[in-house]
């Protein structure tokens, strides 16, 4: 039995500086390319986690040569499904990207568990050239 799937896919690539307002235009640009394209909750969902990851990235890790990072993100319809994978490159860091336990007087360390909470996985690839952080979301 052979079954047909319908797959139409879109992809995209930006590279922002590796400082918070490349996290804001990494934000930005992610969604005017998905605005239309997506639900506006997945669109919401999307955005903000790309917003941790670009946001980590910044905080955490080396940036890219030339100082930047790079947003990457696919956007596949599967049997009329929505997927979307935001990968975040960065120049890697000592440790691997993990959720912490944040405190409610904390002001930081919720990005990887807001990302764990949104997206249905996500992981890290290191590679010789850096680390990726992806989610996928649906």
């Amino acid at each position: 039995m052979i079954v047909s799937m319908a797959v139409a896919e879109r992809a995209w690539c930006v590279v922002v500086p590796h400082h918070a307002r490349g996290a804001q235009q990494a934000r930005h640009r992610l969604a005017a390319a998905l605005a239309g394209a997506v639900t506006p909750s997945l669109l919401a969902d999307v955005v903000s986690v790309a917003a941790e990851l670009v946001g980590n990235a910044v905080r955490h890790a080396e940036p890219l040569p030339g100082g930047v990072v790079r947003l990457a993100w696919r956007l596949r319809t599967v049997e009329a499904k929505q997927v979307i994978e935001v990968r975040v490159t960065d120049g890697g860091a000592q440790q691997l990207p993990r959720p912490r336990t944040a405190g409610a007087e904390d002001p930081d360390g919720r990005g990887l568990t807001i990302v764990d909470a949104l997206a249905v996985r996500w992981g890290v690839e290191r590679d010789g050239l850096g680390q990726s952080v992806w989610a996928e979301l649906s």
